[in-house]
């Protein structure tokens, strides 16, 4: 057996310095790597060993601005090439692919309803726009992770004789509705005020525009075909389906505007009445405020009276708006919620006016995106999610109908807005040119590429001369430096094969002076 001993043991206070040094010094440096993990999540590492800086918080908004457009044209580019590959293989070939756009298209809606917070001085501003960046890159590396699947369904290279009769006959049917929209167009000016026609200037000429680049870029595809060259005659197609696909966008709108006219001129005898009625019942209450919204109540339905029964043309959209803003008002001033049957009616009404105006400014952000901005993307990213809203019945939260129709209103406004800042990007930006004006629409759609120079200004209208720069805001679309944005690497090589001009990258100027047409571009992930 073992016996254990104990020994009697004095301690002095000097024997207990160095155990107190040692948990005094643990917790220092526990304290000191703590610091260092937050120091370098919010740091960056310079190459050469340089000490971590913050990075500057103009830097920081910069970068998320370019990584919203970059991200909404690849999602934007993606769902219309999915769109394309289900119509041909099916949507069950293409189950995955659209699980992965839909994932994209979800984060960068978030990284949009982020920005709209952070423009309207909401919350942090470094975490909003730190997560924003990080939403961006989340979606663009689900896309890219998934593009060589897509690649591998729709082989482009393999069946590019297929995928160009498809392509073709698509161009013969949108074609074909060319003269029913003409004559809805027609028919729009004719009974309608400038106002209601505003949201389709153009888009007959546009059509037309996209059509003749897409017929010319096909004929083209089918020479290269001939000739053996079937990287350019992909690189040719996709820029004649895009094309293609514009055209139907801007014909859906004429179509679209034409329905929401009739739906609205259909509507406004029951919104006057209703109006009438709420200004009836308003006449018995006293105050200044009461007065003041009955008489401009009362103003606004004799003015709509009177432009619904004269001779002239009026714009029946925008007499439900007027309508629903002396709604507004009047419920202020009576200190009063909407609610009941009423609240519903003006809330169909209000869904009405704003599906016609977030249409309309969606329209117009596709059919021009090689020219908007963050800004305009972003009221109308807003704008689509204020109108889900509205509409929700079915999902939790479901809104109260005076909430509801506030989401409505907000909708409408946001749109309005977001259509405002496309024309002036697209103004801004001008006309552009590659081999002649049938590539300008092109250009403008986010179809063609043309180089031009990267600078730190705003966008400049690009000279008319053969010399053609980077096309677009200098903070868009461009990758870590020295490096093509994620996801353009296939189609950049794909172009530099084809030869055409700024398939080098995009970031620095590239000057081309022969008067070839434009580099084609394609969206990253599914379809890049």
């Amino acid at each position: 057996m073992f016996a254990v001993v104990l020994v009697p043991h004095h301690t002095s206070t000097g024997d207990l310095v160095l155990p107190l040094v040692a948990a005094l010094a643990a917790v220092a440096v526990a304290a000191y790597a703590s610091v260092r993990r937050k120091l370098r999540a919010a740091t960056r590492t310079t190459p050469g060993g340089m000490l971590p800086t913050v990075v500057p918080l103009d830097e920081l908004d910069r970068r998320a601005r370019r990584l919203l457009v970059e991200t909404d044209d690849c999602v934007r580019t993606s769902r219309e090439e999915l769109g394309r590959a289900a119509e041909a293989f099916g949507d069950e070939a293409v189950r995955e692919c659209a699980e992965a756009v839909e994932f994209a298209a979800v984060e960068v809606a978030e990284a949009f309803r982020l920005r709209q917070r952070f423009d309207d001085g909401e919350g942090q501003a470094r975490g909003l726009l730190e997560e924003i960046v990080e939403r961006c890159e989340a979606a663009g590396r689900r896309l890219d992770a998934q593009a060589p699947e897509f690649d591998r369904i729709r082989a482009l290279e393999r069946t590019a004789g297929e995928a160009l009769e498809r392509a073709e006959a698509r161009l013969r049917e949108v074609t074909a509705r060319a003269p029913d929209a003409d004559r809805a167009l027609a028919g729009i000016r004719a009974r309608y005020a400038l106002s209601a026609c505003l949201p389709v200037a153009g888009h007959d000429d546009q059509a037309k525009d996209r059509l003749h680049f897409a017929t010319t870029v096909l004929h083209r595809a089918r020479q290269a075909m001939r000739d053996g060259a079937t990287d350019d005659a992909v690189a040719l197609l996709r820029a004649a389906e895009a094309a293609t696909e514009q055209a139907t966008v801007l014909m859906d709108g004429v179509v679209r505007l034409a329905a929401d006219l009739t739906a609205a001129a259909d509507r406004l005898p029951t919104a006057l009445t209703d109006m009438e009625a709420d200004l009836s019942e308003a006449r018995g209450l006293l105050g200044t405020d009461t007065a003041r919204a009955i008489a401009h109540g009362q103003s606004v339905v004799a003015r709509v009276r009177e432009e619904r029964n004269g001779e002239g043309p009026y714009d029946p959209v925008g007499a439900l708006r007027r309508i629903e803003q002396a709604a507004v008002g009047l419920d202020r001033a009576l200190h009063r919620v909407a609610r009941g049957s009423g609240a519903l009616g003006r809330l169909e009404r209000a869904v009405l006016v704003a599906r016609s105006t977030v249409g309309a400014a969606a329209g117009h952000v596709t059919t021009h995106r090689g020219a908007v901005g963050w800004e305009a993307r972003t009221r109308l990213a807003e704008a689509e999610r204020r109108l889900r809203g509205a509409v929700n019945t079915a999902v939790p939260p479901v809104p109260a109908p005076a909430d509801a129709l506030a989401d409505a209103r907000e909708a409408d406004t946001l749109a309005r807005e977001a259509r405002r800042l496309a024309e002036r990007d697209v103004r801004a930006y001008g006309t552009p040119y590659g081999e002649g004006l049938w590539t300008g629409g092109a250009v403008l759609g986010g179809i063609l590429l043309v180089p031009r120079q990267a600078t730190s200004a705003p966008p400049r209208r690009p000279a008319r001369s053969p010399k053609l720069f980077e096309q677009g805001d200098p903070t868009r679309r461009t990758g870590r430096r020295g490096a093509p944005p994620p996801g353009r690497s296939r189609r950049t090589r794909e172009l530099r094969r084809a030869g055409h001009p700024g398939a080098q990258g995009r970031r620095r100027a590239v000057p081309d002076g022969t008067g070839r047409e434009p580099a084609l571009v394609g969206g990253r992930g599914p379809g890049a």
